[in-house]
């Protein structure tokens, strides 16, 4: 079978096969007047790509990215997503998070939606702001629980965390010793309670917590600890757990926010991390990649049916791919536009 790989865009969704894992031909690419910071891809059906864009709801195709369709037009939906997540227990029934804050969830393959009120039930959530003008108070992501449908967290961009534990009837707010810039948040699926989050380090910048980029809870979000402290940076995005082996994780950390990136020769000064033991202990893994120091892996995703394989595609679209658990790295032949998701599949 053929790797497809899925890449979100600024420029809506491109699409890469390989016969091999090593070149890789430019298949689709589709929503391009859409700017996607999250697609999801049905594993039973890898034909299957949600694109969450940032302006115009969530789109479906159905072959490999050719062509795309909007299920719900002319009904009322998410607009403005940025984030698109497929339960694991139905794949007819699909999450967004949307710029301003809300939830929604439809149980149709995305033809009808329903927002969830309670979310702004949480008295929290009319309080939360955006230090950028043109962006605003945001759901990052949603993350379902492996063995629960009904218990969902929703990680607000610089407001915490929202959980549910009945579906999104009702909602309550986690915010108790981690960054408040919560981007990631991963779920060990053979014990829920041990729950991973990447945060942006807005409040480790300010000395507000005890950590920097990355967190544990082992009792499902109530109580929290550092972990990554072996490095310097306090940035974070992507963070991606090993299908067979929970307690491999693999991370990307910079040092400050991309606007200061930008002022600096140095730029992200980022590293590539993994542990092995859970997120007791952190190691670099930056063989082939210190050429890539000064950008930042924005995805990082396993090959759905070789798990020694990883791609980690840079924020300015260059693709690094490894076949020895991250040991050490190749620069793919591949130019996306600027990417901020990415699913590998077979097919």
């Amino acid at each position: 079978m053929a790797a497809i790989l899925y890449m979100g865009t600024d420029k809506g969704v491109v699409t890469y096969k390989s016969e091999d894992g090593r070149s890789w031909k430019l298949e689709n690419q589709g929503l391009q007047n859409w700017e996607v910071p999250k697609i999801a891809v049905d594993q039973a059906a890898p034909n299957r790509v949600y694109a969450g864009t940032r302006g115009d709801g969530v789109w479906v195709s159905e072959d490999f990215g050719k062509s795309w369709k909007k299920p719900c037009y002319g009904k009322r939906g998410p607009g403005k997503v940025r984030c698109v997540t497929i339960d694991p227990h139905d794949s007819n029934t699909i999450y967004a998070g949307t710029e301003p804050i809300d939830v929604f969830v439809s149980r149709d393959a995305a033809k009808s939606w329903r927002r969830f009120d309670a979310v702004w039930e949480v008295p929290w959530v009319p309080t939360v702001t955006y230090p950028v003008s043109t962006v605003e108070p945001h759901v990052r992501e949603i993350t379902i629980d492996p063995k629960d449908s009904k218990t969902i967290y929703a990680a607000l961009q610089v407001g915490y965390i929202l959980k549910t534990t009945d579906g999104g009837e009702s909602w309550k707010l986690l915010d108790k010793e981690f960054d408040c810039d919560v981007h990631t948040i991963v779920i060990d699926p053979t014990n829920s309670k041990n729950i991973f989050i990447a945060t942006g380090g807005h409040d480790s910048r300010l000395g507000k917590v005890k950590g920097k980029a990355l967190y544990i809870s082992n009792d499902a979000g109530e109580q929290w600890n550092p972990t990554g402290m072996e490095f310097s940076q306090e940035y974070s995005v992507p963070l991606v757990m090993h299908p067979h082996n929970p307690r491999v994780l693999y991370s990307a950390l910079a040092h400050g926010q991309p606007t200061q990136w930008r002022k600096r020769p140095t730029g992200a000064e980022s590293l590539l991390v993994r542990t092995n033991d859970g997120g007791s202990r952190w190691e670099k893994v930056d063989g082939g990649l210190s050429e890539a120091a000064q950008g930042f892996p924005e995805a990082i995703t396993f090959d759905s049916e070789r798990p020694d394989h990883l791609y980690a595609a840079l924020r300015s679209g260059e693709l690094y791919g490894s076949a020895d658990d991250g040991n050490s790295w190749m620069k793919m032949d591949v130019k996306a536009p600027s990417v901020s998701d990415m699913k590998c599949v077979h097919a």
